[in-house]
């Protein structure tokens, strides 16, 4: 199968704006967008048939007419369509073994309403053998068309104690199709040695940041070599990864962090950091499985 980027489709304004982020994204890399909506009661495909005996009919108009869109601004975008009959949840797991990456909507701020399309992205987020990218709903820049100019660069979440190298990947090479810089963000909590009666200790937090910088620095110099064209700014913050990280997001085009693929039978989580991303981050954010 050629490579692909494949966006989830269920019908609402959310998904319609993961459509058109995908459309872009596809469109920079030079490659497919998949159309994809699961639905377990599609039917074989009838001929013949008037459109209000169809019963495939809403399902096929949610593909249609988000093709139909998305040709209408990217002309020269290769766009397919694909009904499956199937949960969601699996359909998607299957597409992204079979994609670049997995794209799906998002649904508002509010806390009880701050999960990305609910438990089922949460899952395909935590299950996925390749990135997925979670869009809210408004990051598409107010619709079709024209796109108003307000992006500050890639963001990536890098923590050098552990493997990152298909974060930086994904990371770099975001920012390389973009033409934007890379801000490579590494957040360390303070140690309770750190702090004193009247505040921190300098002398110990001007060593861990010390420290902190090297590190990232390590981690990046091979992926400078690599893409020599993307301008990097390495930040190393002495405060909690999570909020280090969606801090550095505001304002940003995309936020990419990582999560460790499991190999055990266990029920798949994600860390910290990633979870505050997907929560708190207004800007599109690219969960990356990695070693």
């Amino acid at each position: 199968m050629e490579p692909v980027v494949t966006v989830g489709l269920d019908g609402s304004p959310e998904s319609l704006a993961a459509a058109r982020w995908a459309a872009d994204e596809a469109e920079r890399r030079r490659l497919t967008l998949r159309l994809l909506h699961a639905w377990p009661l599609l039917v074989p495909e009838p001929t013949r048939v008037p459109a209000e005996m169809d019963q495939n009919y809403w399902a096929r108009r949610i593909v249609h007419h988000t093709k139909a869109e998305i040709q209408a601004h990217h002309p020269g975008l290769a766009v397919v369509g694909s009904l499956v009959a199937d949960d969601a949840e699996s359909a998607l797991l299957r597409a992204a073994s079979e994609s670049e990456m997995v794209v799906l909507g998002s649904r508002g701020l509010a806390p009880v309403e701050s999960y990305f399309l609910g438990d089922i992205s949460l899952s395909v987020v935590s299950r996925a053998e390749r990135p997925v990218v979670l869009v809210r709903a408004g990051t598409d820049q107010d619709g079709p068309g024209p796109r108003r100019v307000v992006m500050s660069g890639v963001v990536v979440a890098v923590d050098p104690h552990g493997p990152c190298d298909d974060l930086l990947e994904f990371a770099f090479a975001s920012a390389a199709a973009r033409r934007l810089p890379l801000r490579a963000v590494h957040g360390r909590s303070l140690p309770v040695d750190a702090y004193v009666p009247w505040g921190v200790d300098h002398d110990v937090t001007d060593t861990l940041a010390r420290d902190a910088r090297k590190l990232l620095g390590q981690s990046l110099r091979p992926w400078r070599d690599r893409f020599p064209t993307v301008e990097v700014v390495d930040s190393a913050v002495l405060a909690s990864p999570a909020k280090a990280v969606v801090r550095a997001a505001e304002g940003a085009d995309l936020l990419v962090v990582g999560r460790h693929r499991h190999h055990r039978p266990s029920a798949p989580h994600l860390g910290p950091v990633t979870q505050a991303a997907i929560h708190h981050a207004r800007c599109p954010v690219a969960v990356v499985p990695h070693d």
